[in-house]
């Protein structure tokens, strides 16, 4: 008689982590910024430019030192969000350099200011802490379910995020906008790191009222219409982002904090209502705070038509300047360091950078970015439906939405499809809130994507199964 014994062995299929891809795709993130750099240099100077290989190397450090992290801390992350990231950053460093060579804005610097300050190493040194920000988020939060727990504070921070540039001696008023706060010489904007905290707190809060709601008393039109009871939150997102366009003027924070609200509410209850009520209540508040605020109807008179103004106010005569860099530019662009975008003057590099990308890059490189950013929120929204539990669903696409609004808004408004709103083009764009704030956002995205594709542990074995008896005679 011989006895054999089977043993089976239960595991799950390893994933792959697709970290690799992620390392080769950051290559050319950083060649390509690295050869628009030299392609500047030679289009203004003639000569490859000196600081050339210092870019190259800041930039090559800081992409290997967040996909280091990424390969460590959340190996089966997505391989496309760091890539995208880094080449925005990177590309928005070699605009806000190739502004900073314009004789005219060095001038104009000298008469208004008596001195000139390039932006563009402080720019540098914002992406650096904005990648130090991305770093700190995967080796922090280990889990993104964590946020759940902070639901309410996070409210109360959102809240008081807000309100600072309120704050007398703390609050900055700049050409009509409140939404800047002065810390020991930096200005900094709490409107960016605000939306994060507030997609933490619409996340938690609609994971739990989503049932209720979802309910509807009545059907008017073909659309389902919510109980009067359940309007409460949306009313109150409502005031509040009408009390942020009212009191600091900022139309591009207030509909941005709406709007995600409504993307949100509409995930947690699959109600068409919500998203048609929000639009009625977002044109309704707009139209009417624009009856009574100068600023926001200056800006709606620029945007109505520019041409008419130009003479008497700036913010024409800047949307003048927008529409004939983007008219110039043509199919393919005038080359890069070759434009005349300068002329827009103030925030040149800032809120209307994206003129100098259609004006030197032409139609096809707005698309391009536009495409990348496209890709951006198609991974998250990606990474939202990959999601294993509700809260991280919600809060990729809160992430995910708020992220798409800032590009609708800004590039519909330096492109005259609505009005301007004062937001800048997220890594693009010159500003330190900005950059540091879209790091934390793809930070907690690749996280949230790091849990959603990692492979489930294997089963524990069954000793009872282990092993079976063949008796043979």
């Amino acid at each position: 008689m011989s006895v054999v014994t089977n043993t089976t062995t239960i595991g799950a299929i390893e994933a792959p982590s697709r970290r690799n891809t992620e390392l080769a795709l950051l290559a050319f993130a950083v060649v390509i910024p690295v050869f628009a750099y030299l392609n500047v240099g030679l289009a203004i100077d003639g000569e490859v430019p000196s600081g050339m290989l210092g870019y190259g190397l800041g930039l090559a450090l800081l992409a290997t030192v967040a996909h280091l992290v990424v390969r460590k801390w959340a190996p089966y992350a997505d391989p496309l969000l760091l890539p995208l990231a880094t080449l925005l950053n990177g590309m928005g460093l070699v605009l806000i350099w190739r502004l900073d060579q314009s004789p005219r804005l060095i001038a104009k610097a000298m008469r208004d200011y008596g001195s000139f300050s390039p932006d563009a190493p402080k720019q540098m040194m914002y992406s650096a802490i904005g990648i130090a920000m991305f770093v700190g988020v995967l080796l922090l939060l280990k889990d993104h379910r964590v946020l759940q727990r902070y639901t309410y504070i996070s409210m109360a921070a959102a809240l008081v995020l807000l309100l600072l540039p309120l704050v007398p001696g703390l609050g900055k008023n700049v050409f009509g906008a409140r939404i800047w706060i002065n810390v020991a010489g930096f200005s900094i904007q709490p409107g960016e790191f605000a939306k994060i905290v507030l997609a933490v707190f619409f996340s938690g809060y609609l994971m739990v009222k989503r049932d209720a709601l979802a309910l509807a008393s009545r059907r008017f039109m073909g659309l389902y219409l919510p109980r009067g009871r359940d309007l409460g939150p949306i009313l109150t997102i409502w005031a509040v982002s009408l009390l942020i366009l009212v009191f600091e003027n900022d139309l591009g924070t207030s509909l941005l904090f709406f709007g995600m609200f409504v993307i949100m509410l509409y995930v947690a209850t699959e109600r068409t209502s919500w998203i048609v009520m929000g639009l009625l209540m977002s044109i309704a508040g707009a139209v009417g705070v624009a009856s009574f605020a100068g600023h926001v109807q200056a800006r709606v008179d620029a945007w109505a038509d520019p041409f008419s103004c130009a003479e008497t106010v700036p913010a024409c005569d800047q949307m003048t300047q927008v529409l004939m860099s983007f008219g110039s530019g043509g199919i393919l662009g005038t080359g890069l360091g070759q434009g005349n975008s300068d002329l827009i003057g103030f925030a040149a590099n800032s809120d209307f950078i994206f003129a100098t990308v259609g004006e030197e890059l032409g139609l096809a490189g707005v698309m391009v970015f536009l495409l990348i950013y496209g890709l951006i929120i198609e991974r998250g929204i990606r990474t939202s439906l990959a999601a294993r539990d509700p809260f991280g669903k919600l809060l990729a696409m809160g992430l995910s939405g708020a992220f798409a609004l800032q590009i609708f808004v800004v590039a519909g408004g330096v492109m005259g499809l609505i009005p301007l709103t004062g937001m800048t083009m997220p890594f693009l764009a010159y500003g330190g809130s900005s950059v540091i704030a879209n790091w934390a956002l793809i930070g907690i995205l690749i996280r949230i994507s790091d849990t959603a594709r990692r492979p489930a542990p294997a089963p524990a074995p069954n000793p009872d199964a282990e092993m079976t008896q063949v008796v043979r005679p």
